[in-house]
């Protein structure tokens, strides 16, 4: 395990897990949202982004946190690891929800920019996307998985099966 996508639906505890597995394996971590957001929930353009993650990807040692639909075949070609938080939906609304509330009006460490917590158009637009995630992105998440012969998959149906794995690495 040397470089490391981790990847699933929001609020399905990517983030905690990606910091978590930092700090046991003492890996450089990169979390998307961090190249992604500027501030004040404005983003940087597609060039700046690709580029910034180009540069992540060409370090010897990782482990990248986040989505990002479009540049995910890219970076599974990089990966020696993949991590796929597979959750119910219902699992991901309460993990999305407990995070504004934990972190409401703060940015979060893990994101970029100054781009505080708070229930808005936005969080709604979130909601909505957890909760179609899985019918829109689970199939395909699973076959571009099974065409990444080069990386060990391992996929977590339960944060009680992350607790488990991260307990594993003590």
């Amino acid at each position: 395990m040397h470089r490391i996508l981790i990847i699933g639906n929001a609020g399905s505890g990517k983030s905690t897990f990606a910091r978590a597995l930092a700090e046991k394996t003492r890996l450089p971590l990169c979390h998307l949202d961090q190249l992604y957001w500027c501030g004040h929930w404005a983003h940087v353009s597609r060039e700046d982004f690709d580029a910034a993650l180009q540069e992540a990807l060409d370090k010897p040692t990782w482990i990248i946190d986040g989505n990002y639909n479009r540049t995910l075949p890219h970076r599974l070609t990089y990966c020696d690891t993949v991590f796929y938080f597979d959750l119910p939906a219902v699992v991901s609304l309460w993990g999305v929800t407990k995070r504004v509330i934990k972190n409401y009006g703060k940015t979060r460490p893990d994101m970029g920019g100054n781009c505080p917590e708070c229930f808005d158009g936005r969080k709604w637009e979130l909601y909505r996307n957890v909760i179609t995630f899985n019918r829109q992105h689970r199939k395909d998440y699973y076959e571009l998985l099974e065409n990444t012969r080069h990386a060990k998959v391992t996929v977590f149906r339960s944060r009680r099966q992350v607790k488990k794995f991260l307990k594993s690495l003590q």
